[in-house]
This record gives C-alpha cells, structure tokens and sequence, in this order.
C-alpha cells in the first residue's frame, strides 16, 4: 500500500517551497524511510522546520507531562521546535519560517491520544498565519469501521479530549484533520494525501506496514487494540502496566489476587477476551518496584472484542473487589490542574459515578449509544475510504 506520504513525495506539490513537518520517529513508510529523511535529500523544496509531537521528535520521553525542549537537527541545521513545551501550537514566529506545514503523525485510534489535537492546533496556528497544511493520511491501525465508549461532553475538553466525540472514533487522522479544520471551523487551508490500498476493516497488521511505536508505551499493535479501554487507569491509582514490556495490558495493583480477580473477570463472559492472572512490578511509575497482582489480557476475537465496554468491566471489578484501597487518581494530569483526570479521559464525571455506583456493565455501555450514534453521522462526510 502507499501512504500519503508517498504519494505526496511522488508528486511536485512542494516544489520550491519552505517545508516545515509535524513528525516523530515514527514517520516512515513501507521502506523504513522517514519523512525528514526524504524531504532534507530533495534539491526541489528546503526543509526549513521540523516540530515534535509528545514525547518529542525522537520519541524519548517516556511519561505524560514531560515536556520536550525546543533542539536543532544537526545534521541539517535545521530547528525541531517542541508542541509539547511552553506552547502546544506553533507560534507565529516559528511558521514564518515555512510556505507549508506538511503532517505526517501515527494516531492510534483512541480521543485521548494526544497527537490529533497537536495537529488540531497546527491547523488553528496555519489558518492565522495564512499557512497551507498538507496532513499525509496514515492508517488508523485499529480499523476505521467500529465506534465506542463514552462521549466527550462540554465543559471537559483538554489536551486528552479536544472536541466532542467517543473515546473510539474509527477515522483516520487525516480524516480527522478534515472533521476538526471544517466541523469545528478552524479555518486552515487544509490538503489530505490519501492512502492508496487501506481499507476501513484493516488492522495494521493487515497493511503490510511495520509497526513502529509511536509513543513509547505503544511498543505493539496489541497495545493499540486495548488502549482505547486500559488507558481509562491513567484516572486511577491502579498501574497500567507502565513500567513493564506490556503497558495497558497488564492491570492491577498490590492489594489485588491475581487469580480471584482474573477469575471473575473470566467469569464475567465478555466477548473476544480472556484474562491470565499476572503477577508483575513495574520498573517506574504506579506502584514502582513493588508486586501487583492482577490480569493480562488477552485479546482472542479482534471482531467481537469491544475494548472501552472491557476497560470499564475491569475498571469496576478493581473497584468492587476492594472499593477501601481503589483511588482515583488526583490532578494535575495532561495540563489540567482542577478536574479529576478520570473526567477528562472518560469525558465527563458521569463514568466515575457509574463506577462508584456499581452500575451495571450493560446500563453503563448502553448510556453510551447517544453519543456513538450521533458521531457516526457527524463523521460521514469526512470519510475518505
């Protein structure tokens, strides 16, 4: 298959103009070659910029609220300013540099991560300054087809939830650049590169591409396929599996019993998943150098698995199992300083009452229909495969 890169590359839309590239390690196509690499060998446009997602550039910084500097590529004497520093967009002055900013960024599929809203404010800061952007559509590598989960509501927007849509949105990210830039009215001059072979039912393993952490707790496509659920524990005092070789796979904390609670959630007869008691300790973060216990999971039917209604059942099983040690987690988180970090994520206060309520797992997952059913429609025109 061809990226947008490629064909974006293949074609003379830059020619003789000041690019600058929204990028980080993981912008490389079906031939290991990335995109700064490619642009900076070109004699037919300059490489004038190159700005860095979370994690920075090179992808090095490992956990949330780790801001990147502004650095210098060396070797091409040519400035990577940070969008996750004292500024999140680029500013006016760092794109007086360039004629077009061309995107090419890997989303994982899920609202919260983060890199679709740095290119939401890319769009924002080019409309200001009269910048074409050009966004290289990329596989979304949990499929285009399925949404779920909760729906952002008005009031909890922040870096993890910018607009109004449920936790699994089902788009790529160039799709996405279209539905921010017209639906929400940023105002860019706005190009999408499309793919050429992907359709919406792919996984990535289906592509035919390598898989290249975009993130560094992102180290496989079996991460990506549970995070839009697990990363809901980023609300709570229960390890993520941050600090193990498999993040927002392994779940638990020291207070729980590995094979009780693998037991019961086993027990509990979800679709296209089994969970393994695990026994593990985290190297940093939650619960650092100490034993937990708790569960894998492991994912047996992509096509019956429903990740968000997953990490909602572990979610209230932790919590019912032992509601005296469960906590939620205190702010500040992804640069919101007031509100609970389980309200951003899950977009509203109202999964956080669920839990504490014990509410049952079919009520909690049919709350969420409304607001599934509404993005479906509001998603349609911005399709592009």
């Amino acid at each position: 298959m061809l990226l947008g890169t490629d064909r974006l590359l293949a074609s003379s839309r830059l020619k003789g103009l000041r690019v600058g590239v929204l990028a980080n390690h993981a912008s490389i196509n079906g031939n290991f070659q990335h995109i700064v690499d490619r642009l900076a060998a070109s004699p037919d446009w300059m490489l004038a910029a190159i700005f860095g997602p979370q994690h920075g550039f090179r992808s090095d910084l490992q956990d949330n609220m780790i801001e990147t500097p502004h650095s210098e590529d060396r070797r091409r004497n040519v400035p990577i300013f940070s969008l996750y520093s004292e500024t999140r967009e680029p500013t006016q002055e760092m794109l007086s540099l360039i004629d077009v900013l061309v995107i090419d960024i890997q989303d994982v599929g899920a609202r919260i991560y983060t890199f679709i809203y740095t290119v939401a404010n890319c769009l924002r800061a080019a409309a200001r300054a009269g910048i074409p952007v050009i966004v290289c559509d990329r596989p979304n590598p949990i499929g285009g087809v399925a949404i779920e989960g909760p729906t952002l509501e008005p009031g909890y927007e922040s870096f993890v939830g910018l607009y109004r849509m449920p936790m699994r949105h089902g788009m790529t990210v160039g799709e996405l650049a279209r539905l921010f830039n017209e639906h929400h009215r940023l105002g860019a001059e706005l190009k999408v590169v499309t793919m050429e072979g992907w359709s919406r039912d792919m996984y990535w393993d289906d592509t035919g591409l390598f898989w290249v952490i975009p993130s560094p707790n992102m180290p496989t496509l079996d991460t990506a396929i549970v995070y839009p659920g697990t990363v809901l524990f980023e609300g709570t005092m229960l390890s993520e599996g941050r600090g193990t070789t498999r993040p927002f796979e392994l779940l638990g904390a020291p207070w729980i019993d590995a094979d009780g609670f693998a037991a019961r959630m086993n027990a509990a007869g979800l679709d296209g998943v089994h969970f393994r008691p695990a026994i593990f300790e985290p190297t940093f973060q939650k619960h650092a150098r100490t034993t937990c216990g708790g569960c894998q999971i492991h994912v047996t039917s992509r096509q019956d698995f429903a990740p968000v209604k997953v990490g909602v059942s572990l979610l209230r099983e932790f919590h019912g199992m032992a509601p005296k040690q469960f906590k939620w987690r205190d702010p500040p988180y992804e640069y919101e300083h007031d509100k609970m970090p389980i309200d951003i994520l899950a977009g509203s206060p109202t999964l956080r009452g669920q839990i504490g309520q014990q509410v049952p797992l079919a009520d909690i997952v049919a709350s969420w229909r409304p607001g599934e059913t509404e993005f479906a429609e509001l998603r349609k025109p911005y399709l592009l495969y």
